[in-house]
C-alpha cells in the first residue's frame, strides 16, 4: 500500500430509477427523499486506512476515534500506510489512545498486507455473502465493519446495516421504532437496494433532519 488515496465521490438523485422504485413501495422512505434531496457520499480507495479508522472507531465517538487517528497520522509524519505502522513501537501507538486489543488488530491487520496474506482484489470479486465471509476472517473484523467495508469500499447496493448505531437511528426517525423484526419487514420492501435507503438515512442524520420527527402529512 502507497500514499493515502483520495475518496471517489458519488452523487444519488432521488430521480435515479432505483430509488424511483424505492420510494414507490415505501410511503415513508419517499418522503425522507423529499426532504434530503439529492445525496452526495464518498468512497475509500484506501483500504489499509480504511479498516485502521475503522479499528480506531470500533465502540468509539466519531470525533474521538478522529482525533485518535489524527495522533497515529503524526506518528506516521502524515501518511499512514503499512510500512509507516510497522516500524512505530507497541508504546508509541499505546500512547495515543489505542487500546491493547485494537492494537493487537492493527499489528495482525499490518502484518497480512505486508506480507500478502490478504488478497483485497479477490474479495472485491466475490457476491456479497462471500465477502463479508472472507472479511470476517480478518482478525477484528466482524459484522459492522465487514458490512461498512462492503457500503464505503465497495458500493455494493444490497446491504442492510443493522448492526451500526446510526441506521438504527435514521430508522427509528423514518419507522417510529427500532424493533429489529419490522425492521427486515420494511427491508423486503427494499431488495435490491437495501444500500440506498441506508445512504439517504446516513444524510438525514447528518444533515439535521432527524432532530425532528418524521411527519408525512401532505
Amino acid at each position: 500500500m502507497g500514499e493515502e488515496l483520495q475518496p471517489k465521490k458519488r452523487i444519488l438523485s432521488i430521480s435515479d430509477s432505483r430509488v424511483q422504485k424505492l420510494r414507490e413501495s415505501d410511503e415513508r422512505f419517499n418522503h425522507v427523499c423529499k426532504m434530503v434531496g439529492d445525496i452526495e457520499y464518498h468512497l475509500s480507495t484506501d483500504t489499509y486506512n480504511f479498516f485502521i479508522s475503522t479499528f480506531i472507531g470500533q465502540m468509539l465517538s466519531n470525533k474521538a476515534a478522529d482525533a485518535i487517528y489524527g495522533r497515529l497520522a503524526k506518528l506516521c509524519h502524515g501518511t499512514v500506510n503499512p510500512s509507516n505502522v510497522d516500524i512505530l513501537f507497541d508504546d508509541e501507538i499505546r500512547s495515543i489512545g489505542i487500546s491493547a486489543q485494537k492494537l493487537g488488530y492493527i499489528r495482525s491487520f499490518t502484518d497480512d498486507i505486508l506480507n500478502n496474506r490478504i488478497d483485497i482484489d479477490r474479495i472485491a470479486e466475490l457476491d456479497d455473502d462471500q465477502a463479508l465471509h472472507e472479511l470476517k476472517k480478518i482478525k477484528g473484523v466482524g459484522d459492522w465493519s465487514s458490512k461498512m467495508y462492503l457500503l464505503f469500499v465497495l458500493d455494493r447496493q444490497n446491504v442492510l446495516p443493522y448492526e451500526d448505531v446510526a441506521f438504527l437511528q435514521g430508522y427509528e426517525w423514518m419507522s417510529g421504532t427500532r424493533d429489529i423484526n419490522t425492521l427486515f419487514k420494511d427491508a423486503e420492501k427494499w431488495q435490491p437496494f437495501s444500500s440506498l435507503v441506508a445512504r439517504f438515512l446516513y444524510k438525514a442524520l447528518d444533515g439535521g433532519f432527524t432532530k425532528k420527527p418524521l411527519s408525512i402529512r401532505q
